[in-house]
């Protein structure tokens, strides 16, 4: 078996246990400096279309420009990771995006989901996260959607 260099062992293993780290260190309400944000980037989401009439499951597809993805408890410059907020209002301020239903993270840097949504109208919108899932200052957001659901 090989060997891996002391350096790529230990980014590996950063990865690997950032989910961990970051639950227990996930508090709403917590200050945690914010990281800044590119001039000029942007999320926003491909797919379903604002207004649009869907089924479920809905496929929702991110889009982000002006940054790179990484994944969570990775610091690396003018990159972050997408975060879902359903039929909630944006987060603000210095603490860390909640964990929930409402908000959803995609903390290996995934650029889709597949959701299950009851029938009825719904709110959708994008909020990049740093590797602390902090939302960047200014932040990087998405237009909120709403799609309807039959």
């Amino acid at each position: 078996m090989r060997r891996l260099r002391p350096a790529l062992a230990a980014a590996l293993l950063a990865v690997l246990a950032a989910p961990h780290a970051l639950r227990a260190a996930h508090h709403e309400g917590s200050e945690i400096p914010r990281t800044p944000a590119p001039a000029g980037a942007s999320a926003y989401i491909i797919s379903p279309a604002d207004g649009e009439v869907v089924s479920s499951p809905v496929k929702v597809r991110f889009g982000l420009s002006g940054m790179g993805i990484a994944p969570a408890g990775v610091p690396a410059q003018a990159t972050g990771h997408h975060h879902l907020i359903i039929d909630a209002d944006t987060p603000s301020g210095n603490a860390a995006i909640p964990d929930d239903d409402r908000h959803r993270h995609f903390g290996r840097g995934q650029t889709e989901v597949t959701l299950e949504l009851e029938p009825g109208e719904h709110t959708l919108q994008l909020l990049i996260g740093d590797h602390n899932h902090v939302p960047h200052d200014p932040p990087v957001v998405s237009e909120r959607i709403t799609i309807r659901v039959e």
